[in-house]
C-alpha cells in the first residue's frame, strides 16, 4: 500500500487537475463510482481469455497497460475517496484488521471459502 504521504499527494495533484479543466463539476460520487468500475472493466479486458497460468505471467508489453489501467483505477479509487472525505489507508487499514477477525488463520489458511460458509 501507498505511504499515505504518497496518497495525499496524489489526492492533491488530482484536485488540481480537475481543477484547472474545470472538471470538478462532472466528479460527483456516483459518477466517479462509475468511472472507477468502467476502468475495472478494462482491466478484466486483458486477463479474459488467459489461463491461469497466462494471467500470473504477463510480458512486459501486457504488464504495461495492465498497469495503466491499475493506475486509472487508484486515481479514480483516491478521487473518489476525496470527495466522500473518507481517509482511504486508514478505511483501508481498519478493513484488514476486520477481515483479520472474520477469517482467522487457523480456520481458514489455504481455504478460498467466504466467512460465511464456516
Amino acid at each position: 500500500m501507498p505511504d499515505q504521504s504518497d496518497l495525499l499527494i496524489l489526492r492533491d495533484r488530482l484536485r488540481a487537475f480537475a481543477e484547472v479543466r474545470d472538471w470538478d463539476q462532472f466528479h460527483s460520487p456516483k459518477n466517479l463510482c462509475m468511472a472507477l468500475m468502467v476502468e475495472v472493466a478494462e482491466l478484466m479486458e486483458h486477463f479474459q481469455w488467459l489461463t491461469e497460468a497466462q494471467s500470473g505471467n504477463l510480458d512486459d508489453d501486457k504488464k504495461m497497460v495492465v498497469a495503466e489501467e491499475l493506475a486509472d483505477i487508484l486515481l479514480y479509487l483516491v478521487r473518489l475517496s476525496d470527495k466522500l472525505d473518507v481517509d482511504l489507508p486508514k478505511a483501508a487499514l481498519h478493513k484488514l484488521e476486520k477481515n483479520a477477525v472474520k477469517y482467522p488463520v487457523e480456520q481458514v489458511r489455504g481455504s478460498a471459502k467466504k466467512y460465511s460458509d464456516y
